[in-house]
């Protein structure tokens, strides 16, 4: 006798065709495997509507990858609004329609991510995978139930518990390569804790999460991205998160609007920081992560391995200072002599070397990252020069959307260009 079968359609802004697999009472043992056809799977995503995600979310649709997504609401939107936000963008920016996930309302830092009976039972019936991208970036927390620790460390284990509850037994974790601490020379794929000192409270939360995935006794492949310093897009310039080099960039917008002229020199601003111009930082574009962790999750060959998804051509701090002394001269409103807010360098040293002080271990020196396992997966996918044109371009969106004050939406592609 069949077993007896309840389908019900998903609820939600534009989540009409998806049909939710809710297996009701069964006459005999069936396997999920056996239940779920393989072309039906979903992809659960986590961290969808942060700069990453977002690229995430466009490639995998693009990719024609069924995707399931868990997003907390904010004050003023839902998170199906939140999620049909991110949609319409790309919509608009690639001149196409994309297919809508399936969007769960839930919070990382809760127990289960928050999730009801339903939605956990939908997940088991639905999708084989999960990517856990969701982070905080604070560098400093000295409370565990606070930030930096509350997301990374407790918010992985509860992914990791509801990956348990729900059956799913391919992980993908979105970690940092800075996981490497404080090392110098070269830093392997398949090394994580080998003593080493840190910088900071992120790179430790990072470390613990990537122990938390590795011990993880339920699952049957643990697969681990490492990316360098994100930045924005590589094409058009996009961002919507400004660490990293935004913190430099923004340091010397900051200098030219508020200090004398010529303060923003790239001996000024790099004596500022305390770095060495011929220390070496390694950024990454935005879009070729996500393409680069797009095809990986898509790729049999490469479940259970780490990936250094890192640049094979660092950038010289010179050429960071350079750049920003640029960027500023052409695109910051410089201070007028006569205006009676200016203020004089000790003011910034005094005001901004302690907020700066936090990034100083960021702009050190990066060891050499090795990429055998990236190249070997995706060695087809080569990472964009990120030459002063490259990097201009990504300061001119910073400075015009005032570092995220000002909203920005994604811009459409330059012509002959493809996601």
């Amino acid at each position: 006798m069949p077993s007896r079968l309840k389908f019900t359609t998903l609820v939600g802004p534009r989540n009409e065709g998806y049909l939710a697999f809710l297996p009701c009472t069964f006459f005999f043992r069936r396997t999920k495997a056996a239940l779920t056809p393989t072309a039906s799977d979903h992809l659960l995503l986590t961290g969808s509507t942060g700069l990453l995600g977002s690229y995430l979310v466009r490639d995998l649709l693009l990719a024609r990858r069924r995707l399931a997504l868990i997003v907390r609401r904010d004050r003023k939107r839902s998170a199906a609004s939140r999620v049909d936000g991110v949609v319409q963008q790309w919509e608009e920016s690639l001149g196409m329609s994309l297919p809508r996930p399936v969007v769960f309302e839930g919070d990382l830092h809760s127990p289960l991510c928050g999730l009801s009976e339903d939605d956990r039972h939908w997940i088991h019936w639905n999708c084989g995978e999960l990517l856990n991208n969701a982070a905080s970036l604070s560098f400093r927390g000295t409370d565990r139930n606070a930030e930096p620790w509350l997301t990374n460390v407790a918010g992985t284990r509860n992914v990791l518990d509801l990956a348990r509850a729900t059956g799913i037994e391919h992980f993908h974790h979105v970690s940092t390569a800075y996981v490497c601490g404080l090392r110098s020379g070269a830093v392997l794929e398949n090394e994580l804790d080998v003593g080493q000192p840190f910088g900071n409270d992120y790179e430790v939360s990072k470390v613990e999460a990537e122990k938390l995935v590795r011990s993880a006794d339920h699952l049957a492949s643990a697969t681990v991205y490492r990316p360098s310093i994100i930045v924005g897009d590589s094409r058009t310039g996009f961002t919507s998160t400004y660490h990293g080099f935004f913190a430099g960039l923004r340091l010397g917008h900051t200098l030219l609007t508020r200090v004398a002229i010529g303060s923003t020199s790239s001996p000024a601003m790099l004596g500022l920081l305390g770095v060495d111009p011929a220390d070496r930082k390694n950024f990454v574009p935005v879009d070729w992560v996500a393409k680069v962790i797009t095809h990986a999750v898509q790729t049999p060959d490469a479940r259970g391995r780490t990936l250094h998804v890192t640049h094979p051509e660092p950038v010289s701090m010179l050429a960071v200072g350079r750049v920003i002394q640029e960027a500023v001269e052409r695109y910051s409103q410089a201070a007028s002599p006569d205006d009676p807010d200016l203020c004089d360098e000790q003011w910034f040293a005094d005001n901004l070397r302690t907020q700066l002080d936090v990034y100083q271990s960021y702009f050190r020196n990066d060891p050499v990252f090795d990429r055998s396992n990236t190249d070997a997966i995706a060695g087809h996918l080569p990472c964009p020069a990120l030459d002063d044109a490259t990097l201009l371009r990504m300061s001119k969106h910073a400075i015009e959307t005032d570092f995220g004050r000002r909203p920005a939406r994604p811009e459409a592609l330059p012509a002959g260009c493809t996601a």
